[in-house]
């Protein structure tokens, strides 16, 4: 059985389906409110969602059941008396350590949690760095919407900022580094002044079975670091993607020179190209990569998928992929990639998915 808590502006459904039947909403929560993300913690099965109120910001929220009572954790926001506000959360993410959960959010903040999700702190390493007066935001706002863990080594964390790029700590927060050396932001004109921090990254996915590998979904472009997020190489330019902009980047636990991405037009027009609707696939580290679209709308399909929006579930041959678009509609492939069925339909818009 697989699980999708899908977050929508109109609330989270939690979906279910089993190894070869169709998928069914089995619950919902927080019917008519923009749920920005929700994920099953694996080791508790406790579930975590991030709301954004028109009346009372955002808040996050822990469930044993998601279709059952929900408590509002404690210690989400800025210190007072300052002049910004606590915008959006846009990811949870578990940490190497019992209990650890990590939050990012709006303006370019970071959150720990050691009780599992009921209480956070702010990380004052990344809140009070130096160069945080000169920090801009991308479209979406100055949100940190990426937060990558070093599999078995708490004090390692990646979290990458828009539009500020990519940054490394290795004691555990206290202090932080940007890592942004290869990336080229082609967006900015050419006359800019050169700025190590002026990166719009999308996302950011590790390899499981190869941690230093890390694939980056750039504004416009693709990378691959070998080296933690110390470098990041081209991997788009002078390949067959059909665009190099996109949100969501996934990566296959089993193979490290395996990754996939859902290429948009670009900045202006943030739907996929042409109307059909496809997901690229790498299997030699981003040299070169091929459509997969067998069962995905290929005519007059303009969707725009979200970065959080896409997820994986197992590994290899029966690696599975699930994408939420805009449009309301999910999709799902259980054979890598190989072919795509149409998981859920005339949902609100949908802004993350995580399998479970």
């Amino acid at each position: 059985m697989t699980e999708l808590l899908v977050g929508t502006r109109k609330g989270l459904f939690v979906l279910e389906g089993d190894e070869d039947g169709p998928f069914a909403v089995t619950a919902r929560a927080f019917a008519g409110e923009p749920v920005e993300y929700a994920m099953r913690d694996p080791r508790t099965g406790r579930t975590l969602a991030a709301t954004t109120s028109p009346f009372y910001g955002p808040k996050i929220w822990v469930a044993d059941d998601p279709a059952g009572e929900w408590q509002q954790a404690h210690g989400v926001s800025l210190p007072e008396g300052g002049e910004e506000s606590l915008a959006r959360i846009w990811v949870i993410v578990p940490g190497e350590e019992d209990g650890l959960l990590y939050a990012g959010g709006d303006p370019g903040v970071l959150f720990e949690s050691r009780d599992g999700g009921a209480t956070w702190q702010l990380n004052r390493g990344l809140w009070e760095h130096p160069t945080r007066p000169d920090w801009s935001p991308g479209n979406g706002g100055l949100c940190l919407h990426t937060i990558v863990p070093w599999p078995g080594d708490p004090g390692r964390l990646l979290v990458a900022i828009s539009a500020v790029g990519v940054w490394l700590t290795d004691d555990g927060g206290a202090t932080w580094r940007h890592s942004n050396e290869g990336i080229v932001p082609r967006y900015l004109p050419e006359d800019a002044p050169a700025s190590p921090i002026a990166h719009c990254v999308h996302d950011v996915r590790r390899a499981a079975r190869r941690p230093e590998r890390l694939f980056m979904q750039f504004h416009d472009g693709v990378y691959r670091s070998d080296d933690g997020g110390g470098h990041w190489i081209d991997v788009a330019t002078d390949t067959d993607l059909s665009s190099d902009f996109g949100f969501p980047v996934c990566v296959d636990p089993s193979d490290p020179d395996s990754a996939y991405v859902i290429p948009l037009v670009g900045a202006l027009d943030r739907t996929t190209p042409g109307g059909a609707v496809r997901v690229w696939e790498t299997r030699d580290a981003g040299a070169t990569w091929r459509p997969r679209s067998e069962g995905l709308p290929q005519e007059d399909a303009y969707l725009t998928v979200l970065r959080e929006a896409f997820d994986t579930a197992g590994e290899g041959a029966a690696l599975e992929l699930y994408f939420g678009a805009t449009s309301g509609d999910v999709f799902g492939s259980r054979n890598a990639g190989a072919s795509w069925f149409t998981v859920a339909d005339h949902l609100p818009p949908v802004y993350s998915v995580r399998a479970a």
